[in-house]
């Protein structure tokens, strides 16, 4: 990583840079062309100097370079050019005029482009090397990171520098030489104007820069407070749960009011000074044409200088701000540019960074599979210079299991993440099977080692991704493109090397199968299952697949599945006892299970269209409604479910317990529904509003006769909902066939549950353990058919949400040990990480972990000291020393340091 900005552009881009001069060169040749044409267009064409008669002609395209009196006059005829008269000489030379201002154009979109791809690759390098280095970091600098910030720097921070690469030499260069170009051509046209633009622009140069210093520093502070800004609100948002239980959001909005207070000071100061500095170099700019027309004049009076040439002059510096003012601009982007760039670059430069070859893609590294987990005066001294680990030895096979226990501080946790070579020792010596891993490579250390903490974090995908997540090290299986793809990723690649990005395969198939002890996708999936059960997480996978919607996973065997359990639950249901558990949709039946919504619908809505929340506004139903005259009656049970929940829960808490079982509306809402309520009582129920209307029947849709048990639903209403259903089944428009999925018993419903498409019915509300006893049931039905490992199959595609929020911490923990548990390491370190279990449960992971690990060393941090009876071994710290290591039953009759953290416990 470049310290310098410059020395960054010129490391990485310096070829692309020199590729784009030659073409700056030539258009200076073109604009100086299209500054001297107009002059030769007014003297000789329009005036008419050189014709003399009608019948005279003049020299077209003829090149020739005039030196000015003061050197002598002399004239060089680069081209004798062809003879025309007046008329055609005037066509030829504007049609010469107007190809100039073509071929100007084409070359600087040529240049903009070039400058373009440069700038955009740089920037693409730029913020993978941060990303790079991000990587790098030693685990002990994030705790002086904030995450928000570093997103920021990389996101939104270098932004500014991928402009400024392809404008850091090029643009100088081109404006600087047009700026020269249109100052030559003054010049040699006449001394004193050109003394008078030179002057002008050399007081732009000087005055403009010094006012703009000041500018650098608001834009640095402005840098800074902006970053300062995201990384307090990423704080709030990570500790909102502390915000709301102390009551402090009133603070927090107060604290971010005055930072938005400082930073608007900073921004209002930019603004007025950047306009003051407009307004001073807009002036300066106006003030030279004022000169000119005066001693252009004056001279032209005199007869010292030619109309055409006082028109150039003008035309020429017409141009000749716009570049220094530019050039100027460019120098401000220049210093704010690296003022951000040293900004950047010093939060990523770190002493301890590690080297990128500790990190490089090996295809086959060499793996400890035997020998001894040996470490030798183990010390960690952290930047208080406290030791968390003092002198720590021991020696342990690689078939060996070993608990490591201790009391508060002891650096047992520390321990751990120094044999995950998370953390580098500050001392001593760590070998697993005579293999050096203070500095073997993370290729050796990521495949030969797994570590779970005691809060595992999951990543923003499926649980089957984060499972596999510990299983891809790099590309083994080269994905397969179609010839037109093939071409394009062939394009990419090329780019992607030329940016300095990596350039390995995301599409590729990256799972190390054999890591996991698998031949292929087929025995993964089983070996999945495994671990599932393992880790006690298969029953959850399982009840989330009969949750998940059959439709993304929809196939023969699943549609032939759902079926055949269908059936056989049908046939369990008709038993004496079990009849009453479950109403069966009918389409002659309204279902009382079920919602009004779906009983009007039959059928499961695809997509949003007849949705719960939408279906009040389709035109289709509510014509349909109002033909059969329902609309009315549901706009009535509406008003009274609302009188009915403002009733019930103006004085209730958010968050009661009450609200879900009554799901008609949200506590925020209840204000919108009391003012729907006024106007009711004023208006009267069929002149409120369109908007209100909609509320109402919305609420009457989530309506459960058997659940919330209102009387609100009777049996006229009933058959009136039959007649609407079969109304609007029969009309159903072409257009919208693709809205519903109807419940057809012979066949299964994509947009529906797994577990609404076997039972073919709503579980019934108010049976004693009716939801136990279906559940029941249907693990039964579904193991005798062998469909579980399908649902868990359906399940392991479940999106866990933001750090798997979506699981509980539990669950989380449990993903995170079979993740680690599936690559099936040489050494399993694992930290608390079932301490969040309750102590049966836990006892019953970890002895499944080690029957599963009984060839592999396992290395474990326990909270409750009584488990380390499950180990072949146990090592005991206090304070980072180590006070015994040997085996449970002799340490726990010795007196010594487990004795008496079993006697605490």
């Amino acid at each position: 990583m470049e310290r310098s900005l410059f020395g960054f552009i010129l490391r990485f881009s310096r070829r692309e840079q020199i590729a784009i001069v030659p073409l700056v060169v030539l258009s200076m040749v073109v604009y100086f062309a299209s500054l001297e044409l107009p002059k030769a267009i007014v003297n000789n064409a329009i005036q008419g100097k050189g014709f003399t008669d009608a019948d005279s002609t003049a020299k077209f395209m003829e090149f020739s370079l005039s030196m000015p009196a003061f050197l002598g006059g002399a004239k060089l005829v680069l081209l004798d050019g062809y003879a025309l008269e007046r008329l055609p000489y005037l066509i030829g030379l504007s049609l010469a005029f107007l190809g100039l201002i073509v071929v100007a154009g084409l070359i600087k979109f040529q240049i903009n482009t070039m400058k373009g791809w440069l700038g955009e690759r740089m920037l693409r390098r730029l913020r993978y090397n941060l990303f790079d280095h991000i990587m790098r970091f030693p685990l002990p600098h994030f705790r002086h990171v904030k995450a928000a910030e570093m997103a920021t720097m990389i996101k939104d921070e270098v932004e500014p520098v991928g402009g400024f690469v392809g404008e850091s030499i090029i643009t100088p260069l081109f404006l600087g030489g047009q700026a020269l170009t249109a100052m030559v051509f003054i010049l040699y046209q006449h001394i004193y104007l050109g003394l008078v633009a030179f002057g002008m622009v050399m007081l732009q140069t000087v005055i403009v820069p010094r006012m703009r210093k000041r500018l650098l520093v608001l834009s640095l502070q402005r840098q800074l407070t902006a970053r300062q800004l995201a990384g307090r609100i990423a704080e709030c948002v990570d500790g909102v749960v502390e915000i709301h239980a102390h009551d402090t959001s009133n603070y927090e909005r107060a604290e971010i009011s005055s930072r938005l207070g400082k930073m608007f000071k900073i921004r209002f100061e930019l603004y007025q000074r950047k306009f003051l500095i407009k307004f001073v170099n807009n002036f300066l700019s106006q003030v030279t044409p004022f000169l000119f027309y005066l001693i252009g004049g004056y001279l032209a009076i005199q007869g010292r200088l030619d109309i055409g040439a006082l028109v150039a002059v003008i035309a020429a510096y017409k141009d000749l701000p716009s570049p220094i003012k530019e050039l100027i601009d460019w120098d401000q982007q220049r210093q704010d540019t690296e003022i951000k760039y040293n900004q950047v670059i010093e939060q990523f430069m770190v002493d301890d960074l590690v080297p990128d070859q500790m990190q490089a893609a090996i295809e086959t590294p060499e793996l400890p599979r035997h020998g001894e987990l040996r470490a030798n005066n183990l010390s960690l001294v952290d930047e208080s210079d406290a030791k968390l680990l003092d002198g720590v030895s021991f020696t342990l096979p690689m078939d060996v299991s070993m608990a490591v226990v201790g009391a508060g501080a002891s650096g047992s946790g520390t321990l751990a993440q120094v044999l995950a070579r998370l953390i580098t020792p500050s001392g001593g010596n760590l070998e697993i099977g005579g293999i050096d891993i203070v500095r073997a490579p993370e290729a050796v250390t990521g495949r030969a080692l797994a570590y779970v903490g005691p809060s595992a974090y999951l990543f923003p995908v499926s649980v089957r991704e984060n499972l596999l997540y510990g299983l891809r090290h790099q590309p083994l299986r080269a994905a397969q493109y179609p010839p037109t793809e093939a071409k394009a990723r062939a394009h990419d690649l090329k780019e992607t090397k030329r940016a300095g990005n990596m350039a390995l395969d995301i599409e590729a198939d990256w799972v190390d199968y054999q890591a996991a002890g698998v031949a292929g996708p087929t025995e993964l999936d089983a070996r999945l299952l495994e671990v599932l059960k393992m880790v006690e997480l298969e029953e959850t996978i399982f009840e989330i697949g009969l949750r998940s919607h059959a439709q993304a996973h929809m196939s023969s065997d699943l549609s032939e599945g759902i079926l055949r359990a269908r059936e056989a639950m049908g046939e369990r249901m008709a038993q004496p006892g079990l009849q009453a558990l479950v109403e069966r949709f009918d389409v002659e039946r309204y279902n009382r299970n079920a919602t009004l919504a779906e009983n009007l619908l039959f059928g499961t809505p695809v997509g949003k269209t007849l949705s719960t929340d939408q279906l009040a506004r389709n035109p289709y139903m509510r014509q349909v409604m109002e033909e059969t005259g329902l609309a009315r009656d549901i706009l009535v049970i509406g008003h009274k479910l609302a009188e009915t929940m403002v009733e019930l829960f103006s004085d209730l808490p958010p968050g009661h317990e009450l609200f879900d079982q009554f799901s008609f509306v949200l506590y925020d809402d209840l204000p919108n529904v009391k003012d729907v309520l006024a106007h009711v009582s004023e208006q009267g129920l069929d002149r409120i509003a369109e908007a209100e209307r909609l509320v109402l029947t919305t609420m009457s849709f989530k309506l459960i006769g058997a659940k919330h048990r209102l009387g609100l639903i009777d049996e006229a209403l009933e058959a009136k909902v039959l007649e609407t259903r079969r109304l609007f089944m029969a009309g159903l428009p072409d257009a919208m066939r693709g809205e519903i999925e109807f419940f057809d018993p012979a066949r299964q419903m994509g947009a529906s549950s797994l577990q609404d498409n076997i039972l073919f019915g709503k579980i019934v509300y108010g049976q004693a353990q009716g939801a136990t006893r279906i559940g029941a049931l249907l693990r039964e039905v579904l193991d005798q058919l062998g469909l579980r490992p399908l649902v868990v199959r359906i399940g392991l595609d479940f999106e866990v949400g933001t750090g798997g929020t979506r699981l509980t911490v539990p669950e989380r923990q449990k993903v995170a040990i079979a993740r680690a548990v599936l690559k099936r390491p040489a050494v399993l370190i694992m930290d608390q990480a079932t301490a969040v279990l309750d102590s049966a449960a836990e006892r019953r992971v970890v002895g499944k972990v080690l029957e599963a690990h009984q060839s592999r060393a396992v290395v474990w941090v326990l909270g409750r000291a009584e488990l380390a009876a499950l180990f072949d071994q146990v090592l005991v710290l206090d304070k980072g020393k180590m006070l015994e290591q040997g085996e449970f039953e002799r340490l726990k009759s010795s007196g010594g340091g487990l004795s008496k953290l079993l006697m605490a416990g």
